[in-house]
This record gives C-alpha cells, sequence and structure tokens, in this order.
C-alpha cells in the first residue's frame, strides 16, 4: 500500500512543483505576487502556464478550467482542451499566459441579482495564484474569480479575497504600534468541521423528496432514533469506513490537509475535519471536498447527504468555521499565553472580536441563513439563531478584572488531577468547549458553529474579517495619536470590554431562559433567513462594508436579492414536491390500505355480524378522514404557491414564504406522518427513516 507522504498533493501544482519546474527568477516573482500581492507581469504567466500545461499533460490531463464559485452555493468549471491545430493537420498541446490568468465563461444565467441583465452574457474569471490548481480527473482546473463585465464580483472568493487584504491593513497599523516590526502580513486561517449523512443509494432512489430538495419533507419517527447515543464516536461499519478511507485518498491527493473522521450523534451521520489553512485556500478545499464526498459515496452505493436538516426529530448537520489570525512570522495573534493578564496585544486582539461579533450580530446571522439551515439553529443540536460569544472561565476573569480594575487571581487549576497515579498529568486548556454557544473561543481561535453543511465559508469569513477589521482600524486610529501607550492600550482595551459584555454568555445556549436574556441584553434574534436577510442592507453594514472595499453598494443589493430568491425558490421546490408526493404516492397508498381495511370487515361480517371489527372501523374512520384533510390541504399548498409567483417584492415573498407555505407544509406532513403509523409496511410507498437511517450495514 502507498505511503500517504508519497502521494498527497501529487494532483497539485503546488510550491514544490512550482519550484522543480520554474526558472529561479520566475518562481521568485510568482512568490512575490503570491505573498505579497504584487502585480503579475504577461512574461511570468506564460513561463507559468506552460509548466503548469506540461505537468498537467504528463499527469494524464486534456482540458482545462477556471474553476470558480458563483452565487448557486456550488462550483462551476467550464472545460477547454489544451489542443491546437499544427501545420501538419495533428494537434499540439497548447497554454497560454493569457487563458492562465483570464477565462470568458457566458455568464448569462448565473445569479446576478439585477447587476446586469440576462442578455448581458459577458463574465470573465480571473486566476487566483493564492490557491493552487489541481488536476480532477483529466481536467487541471484553475481557482479563479468571477466578475461580470461592469468589473461587478458575481462570486464568493472575490469578496472573501477583499476581506482577508481588508484585515491585513488594519491588523498591521495595530501590530506596528507593538512593536512588530518584522511582520509584514497578516492572514486568517480556517478550518472548517464538516458533518454529513450517509444513506444506501436504492432507498434514496425511492424517495423524491431527498431527489429535489436534499431533505425528507414526510417520515414518522423510527422507534430508536439517536435517544442512546450509541452512534457518537462509536465503531464505524466497514462499509462507511470503506467509503472514508476512499474519500481520504482522493483528498490527500488534492493536498486537502483531510485529518479526523468519526460517527457523528444521530445514526448514519459522520464527520470530517482537516488541519488548519489559510481562509482562501481552505474555501476552496471546503467545496472541493463537499464535491468529492458526493462522488466517492456513489462508488460505494451511498448517498451523501450535505443538507442541514434532512430527517425532522433527528440531529441536523452543520460545519464548524474554526478561524484565528496569524502573522507570516508565525504568531497566532489569539493565543493567549502563559499569561493572558499581562499580555496586552492578545487581549487587544480579543476585544476587537468581541467588539466585531456584537456590532455586527446580524452579519454573521445572515451569513449563515439558508431554508436548509433554518430548520437546524436552535433546534438543540445547533446553537440557537441569537449570536453570543462564549470565552471560559479564565478569559472571563481576565476581562472581568480589566474591566473593574481589580488584581486578577489567576487560573485556580493548571494541571488536570485524574486521581489515578498511572495516568499522565496534563495541562488543562484556557476554555472549556461550549457546544451550545455560537462563537465559542477554543484556546487559540474562535469556532463559529452556526453554518449549514451545505454552506459555502466564504460568506461567514468575509463578514468576519470585515467587522474585525472595523475594529482594529478603530483602535488604530485611537492608538496612532498616543502619547502614553501602555496606559491609552489599557484604557482601551476596559473600555471595549464594558462597551460590549453584553455579548459574552458562557452558560447553556439551548436553555430558554438565555433566550429571554438576551432579548433583556438587547441581542438580535433573527430567526430565519426572511427575518435575516433584509439586514445586509442596514446602513451600519453597508457602510462598513463598502469602507473596506469588500462590497460595492451594488453587489451587496445583488446578494439581499439572491439570497432571498434561494430561499424562496427552495422552499417553493419543496411545497410542489409534498403536493407532487401526496397525490401520487401517499394517498394512494392509504386509499389502498382502506381498501384492504374494508375487504377485512366484509370477510369477518360474511363469518358472523357478531364477530368485532372495531380494529378496522377505528383505522377506516382515521385514514378517510386523513386523506380528505390531507387532499384539502395539498390543494391548498398548492394554491399558495401560485400565489407565490405573483408578488413582486423578493422581501414580501420571502415573509410569504415564512408565514403561509412553511407552516401549510407542516399541517401536510403530520397528516402523512401520523397515516405512515397506521398503514400496513407494505403497502407504504417511501422507505421509512429506520431504512434510511440504519440502512447501511
Amino acid at each position: 500500500m502507498a505511503n500517504v507522504a508519497d502521494y498527497f498533493g501529487s494532483m497539485v501544482f503546488d510550491d514544490k512543483v512550482m519550484k522543480e519546474r520554474l526558472d529561479g527568477k520566475i518562481y521568485q516573482k510568482l512568490r512575490k505576487t503570491i505573498d505579497e500581492g504584487e502585480q503579475l507581469s504577461i512574461s511570468v504567466a506564460n513561463a507559468v502556464a506552460v509548466a503548469m500545461k506540461d505537468w498537467a499533460v504528463e499527469k494524464g490531463a486534456t482540458h482545462y478550467t477556471h474553476w470558480f464559485q458563483p452565487l448557486t452555493g456550488i462550483t462551476a468549471e467550464k472545460h477547454d482542451s489544451f489542443i491546437s491545430p499544427s501545420p501538419d493537420g495533428r494537434v499540439i498541446m497548447e497554454f497560454s499566459g493569457k487563458e492562465l490568468i483570464k477565462g470568458e465563461p457566458d455568464a448569462s444565467s448565473f445569479p446576478s441579482g439585477g447587476l446586469r441583465a440576462t442578455f448581458e452574457a459577458r463574465g470573465y474569471t480571473a486566476w487566483d495564484p493564492t490557491s493552487y490548481a489541481f488536476i480532477k480527473g483529466k481536467t487541471l482546473c484553475i481557482p479563479t474569480a468571477f466578475c461580470s463585465y461592469g468589473s461587478d464580483a458575481l462570486d464568493k472568493k472575490t469578496p472573501l479575497l477583499r476581506s482577508m487584504q481588508a484585515l491585513n491593513i488594519q491588523a498591521l497599523r495595530v501590530l506596528k504600534l507593538f512593536g512588530n516590526e518584522d511582520v509584514t502580513k497578516v492572514v486568517t486561517s480556517v478550518g472548517p468541521e464538516q458533518e454529513y449523512f450517509l444513506v444506501p443509494r436504492e432507498l434514496y432512489a425511492k424517495r423524491k423528496d431527498l431527489i429535489y430538495t436534499g431533505r425528507t419533507l414526510f417520515g414518522a419517527r423510527p422507534p430508536k432514533g439517536q435517544e442512546l447515543d450509541d452512534h457518537y464516536f462509536g465503531t464505524i461499519k466497514p462499509r462507511v469506513l470503506a467509503y472514508m478511507e476512499d474519500l481520504n485518498d482522493e483528498l490527500w491527493k488534492l493536498g486537502i490537509l483531510a485529518k479526523t473522521q468519526h460517527n457523528e450523534v444521530a445514526p448514519a451521520q459522520h464527520e470530517l475535519a482537516p488541519i488548519y489553512t489559510t481562509t482562501n485556500v481552505a474555501t476552496d478545499n471546503n467545496q472541493l471536498t463537499m464535491e468529492i464526498m458526493q462522488k466517492v459515496a456513489e462508488k460505494h452505493g451511498l448517498v451523501c447527504l450535505l443538507h442541514e436538516k434532512p430527517f425532522k426529530g433527528v440531529n441536523g448537520s452543520g460545519k464548524h468555521n474554526n478561524w484565528s489570525i496569524g502573522t507570516n512570522t508565525g504568531v497566532n495573534l489569539l493565543t493567549p499565553g502563559e499569561t493572558p493578564f499581562e499580555n496586552a496585544q492578545f487581549l487587544l486582539f480579543l476585544v476587537a472580536v468581541i467588539k466585531a461579533v456584537d456590532e455586527y450580530q446580524d452579519l454573521l446571522r445572515l451569513s449563515v441563513a439558508t431554508a436548509g439551515n433554518d430548520h437546524r439553529l436552535g433546534a438543540n443540536e445547533a446553537p440557537p439563531a441569537v449570536i453570543s460569544i462564549f470565552l471560559g472561565d479564565e478569559l472571563a476573569g481576565v476581562l472581568d478584572a480589566i474591566e473593574n480594575e481589580t488584581e486578577y487571581a489567576g487560573a485556580k487549576q493548571k494541571y488536570m488531577k485524574l486521581g489515578v497515579d498511572v495516568l499522565p498529568q496534563f495541562r488543562r486548556d484556557t476554555t472549556d468547549r461550549n457546544r451550545t454557544s455560537p462563537f465559542a473561543f477554543t484556546g487559540n481561535k474562535f469556532e463559529f458553529r452556526m453554518l449549514g453543511s451545505s454552506n459555502s465559508i466564504a460568506c461567514c469569513n468575509m463578514m468576519l474579517n470585515s467587522a474585525v477589521a472595523e475594529s482594529l482600524k478603530q483602535f488604530a486610529d485611537i492608538l496612532e495619536k498616543s502619547e502614553d501607550f501602555e496606559n491609552d492600550v489599557h484604557n482601551l482595551i476596559r473600555d471595549t470590554i464594558k462597551a460590549h459584555e453584553r455579548i459574552i454568555f458562557n452558560g447553556n445556549g439551548y436553555d430558554d431562559a438565555w433566550i429571554e436574556e438576551a432579548e433583556k441584553r438587547g441581542l438580535s434574534n433573527l430567526k430565519t433567513t426572511a427575518d435575516a436577510m433584509p439586514h445586509l442592507l442596514d446602513e451600519k453594514n453597508v457602510k462598513m462594508l463598502t469602507s473596506h472595499k469588500v462590497f460595492t453598494e451594488a453587489e451587496l443589493e445583488s446578494r439581499m436579492e439572491i439570497m432571498l430568491e434561494n430561499y424562496v425558490k427552495q422552499v417553493n421546490i419543496e411545497a410542489l414536491t409534498m403536493v407532487d408526493m401526496t397525490g401520487k404516492q401517499i394517498i394512494p397508498a392509504i386509499e389502498t390500505y382502506l381498501g384492504k381495511l374494508l375487504k377485512n370487515v366484509s370477510m369477518k361480517k360474511a363469518i358472523s355480524e357478531n364477530i368485532s371489527c372495531a380494529y378496522e372501523t377505528a383505522n377506516i374512520e382515521k385514514l378517510s378522514a386523513a386523506c380528505d384533510e390531507m387532499s384539502a390541504n395539498a390543494g391548498i399548498l398548492e394554491r399558495l404557491a401560485d400565489h407565490l409567483n405573483h408578488i413582486d417584492d423578493i422581501v414580501e415573498q420571502a415573509n410569504f414564504v415564512r408565514d403561509e407555505i412553511l407552516p401549510q407544509m407542516e399541517t401536510l406532513r403530520d397528516y402523512a406522518d401520523a397515516a405512515e403509523a397506521v398503514v400496513d409496511a407494505e403497502l407504504w410507498p417511501l422507505p421509512t427513516y429506520g431504512e434510511l437511517l440504519f440502512g447501511v450495514r
């Protein structure tokens, strides 16, 4: 069996390959572009293109594509071959610098939110040299940004890169004041944990709801679910383990640092976690990871479900965004050190994050808002829709001492005492973990736990980077004028704590009492996408995001419209799928069973009028009423879906979906799920929850 170290990154045009294949001067110029953002000349681009093409062809590639992330939530690619005609009637393999740095896909059908008309088809892709090219199948994939003819960003990569640049500028200003003259770049890094479900493909194929929407729209709870917690971290089934091993191989070939794999809480649910890397690269890698997870599942007769809530009453799937800030000199700016109370630089960056999260709660919430994630947030498996920060006892004590100008007593316990001599001692972390907190400090990073499993991590990170950049800008503006730096830093940290302590909560985020307390503190509780997304255009948000050049105002308006359109369209598809399944599968199955019950009654009465038919009679009445109610409710739902098409304003559409369509869908589902518990299992047309959740052997 091949050593992982031998094939790791074998399909990536990474730094090692560039060093081997590029002239030394060309390599150094390319590194300056990657590390310092220096403009890339066409001569360097040509040299890189030739080396990249030669390497890709040797690996079996025949095509190349500019791989980008439009506002559809998935990736996009248009493949072009390397072949060019030669004078002798044959072909040669060519690839130029111009083709490397710029592409022109037809942009007419990608979401633009009004940035351009449908007939304006021209769009450009621009090579992102900070994210390495890779080979997928027989295609060289070049990570790129995507913009319109008018230079508007039509993707998720461009504003993410802008936000990283904004944070870098402001963080460097602050670090210079602390005497860090050797630091020339500050970057954010992310490690996104990815949760997912695996179900048998043959069962998936029998459920229109899973095929069309990614989640089950009907389904009664099975006798056993996750109550015993026996699946969590349990022994991985051989078929699932084989899938995970193949998945790791494919990810490792692409240089994706897949590290941890285990069973999650719900039956059939699992998790994959990578090692941290630069936010831009981590975002590309996570999009690629989701794609490969689904492709590898096919080889094993499985389907990988990435929907946030594929099964009602069962824990949904999230994606924990572990975020930190570091310098090019290797310093993690969120590491407290041995004495966090005395580490002014750490404390200033810490309170910058606290200030950012408090002032831009709405941006963080809407960055994870989707129709799928609305089902998950606040469902005792994920944080509530209220944003708060968990710091842990030690850091909370540090901040409390600073705020109140009192002496910090220090941590009460440095080492864990397990009470068994043979077990080793080890240092206790600065904080415990709080799985109920949306935004938790976990030692040297923050874990943002609100993302849904299908979310692109670009959205939350561009908002987080931008908000923190704004905090650091305000700090730098104050401290650059300081005549007593040490004292002014102390006062700034203290004043920031006082101003934003409402966002800090170290308790149980699942407790209803916290929601009441959060309201008293003035924290926002944006429960749905329809509630959250319009806040993107709030004056303070537009001002901050445009001032750091992360978005233009037109780009923000377009994104608000696109995200609400996605929400409306997704729910509308779900509603129409429910209508279709009700009329063509569920009601016919119930009527077939009713016929069976009526036949039983006739047979019994033929034998003797005195034989009891109580069971049949009760179920005939119950199911007959259920059929009538389901038919009526499906009709109402169909009319609501039709009415939706006659509402012009997108915000009104989203509100109509939230207030009218989703409640009607729940009503229809309740009748169907109750009927499933009664109808003969052999007649029920859909694979059950029990079969889906426990069907992988």
